[in-house]
């Protein structure tokens, strides 16, 4: 039997995994010729959210555990639990059951048919998100897709079913900063874009405020664009040729008309302008400059302080 292995990051979300397990359970039980793994990654949690994943894996052997020794942040999860998959295909669910486990055996048909070597979920509305965030959402990707040769489709959320070829691919992109949207597309292989309607929590509360999505968003684009830099030499280019012609045209009316070369508020006012656009082209290089420093220093994506669960003992690193 082939072997599909389900990994399901985790932060603070006690009064989820219970709810997710037996929901996700419920459908795995119907799929023929398939045995189900679940690898549940603790991300750090502050909460219970371990010890009811230990629960599951005393009552169920398919059940495994990951535990980080900090937060390091769903990227890191989501590739801690795709490193320690074994099946022959592979998952992506958020515990929350905003990506219900209704859909695990259409996509796991559409990627054992052949055709296909992932069937991702894209939500094709943003139904009880805040106006204000959804806006911003749509004109990420907008501006995403115009900048960024790598496509990331307006919608998709991180649930997915993949080939191992298309996991053993997504493994071997170990960058220290991580865009898995980003990453799952660049890696290519054959996608089919399955669509759902937005669906509420299950329990708890989003861990991701306007603030930490505007910075993934941010990392999403330097990660897999450099228009940012080269929007930053263009501007450096278009005022160098403004301040060109405006000497011309003050040196010009001063020898024609005289005593026109005065009026110090307006100098401040071009100074401070000027200045402002060259502190925003050097934070620019500022951030990818950081995104370098970061990926050189060759730290681990994620450390692990114990895992266990699947029939064995539990281990701590």
């Amino acid at each position: 039997m082939e072997l599909l292995s389900i990994v399901v990051p985790c932060y603070n979300e006690e009064a989820a995994v219970e709810k997710f397990y037996d929901a996700a359970s419920a459908v795995c039980v119907g799929l023929a010729d398939v045995r189900v793994e679940y690898i549940f990654v603790d991300d750090g949690s502050r909460d219970g959210t371990l010890k009811a994943v230990k629960e599951l894996a005393a009552r169920d052997s398919a059940v495994r555990w990951l535990s980080f020794s900090r937060n390091f942040g769903k990227e890191a999860a989501m590739y801690a639990g795709l490193e320690h998959a074994r099946g022959d295909y592979a998952a992506v669910m958020d515990v929350d059951l905003q990506d219900p486990p209704g859909l695990l055996p259409e996509l796991l048909d559409t990627v054992r048919g052949g055709e296909y070597d992932c069937a991702a979920v894209r939500r094709v509305d943003r139904k009880g998100e805040p106006p204000i965030r959804s806006w911003f959402a749509r004109q990420f990707y907008k501006v995403i897709n115009k900048m960024s040769k790598t496509e990331i489709v307006d919608g998709a959320r991180d649930f997915r079913l993949m080939s191992r070829p298309m996991v053993d691919a997504v493994l071997r992109m170990t960058e220290y900063n991580r865009f898995s949207k980003g990453i799952f597309s660049w890696v290519g292989f054959r996608t089919k874009w399955v669509e759902t309607v937005n669906v509420e929590r299950s329990a708890g509360e989003s861990k991701w405020s306007f603030f930490k999505l505007m910075v993934y968003a941010l990392d999403g684009i330097i990660a897999f664009s450099t228009a940012p830099l080269a929007i930053a030499s263009v501007l450096g280019l278009v005022f160098c040729v403004i301040a060109f012609f405006a000497i011309v045209f003050v040196i010009v009316r001063q020898l024609v008309w005289g005593g026109s070369a005065f009026g110090w508020p307006s100098l401040v006012c071009i100074i401070l302008f000027l200045a402002g656009i060259q502190l925003f082209c050097v934070g620019i290089l500022g951030q990818y400059l950081a995104k370098t420093y970061l990926e050189v220093k060759g730290r681990p994506i994620y450390v692990l302080r114990e895992s266990g669960g699947g029939g064995g003992h539990e281990t701590r690193a």
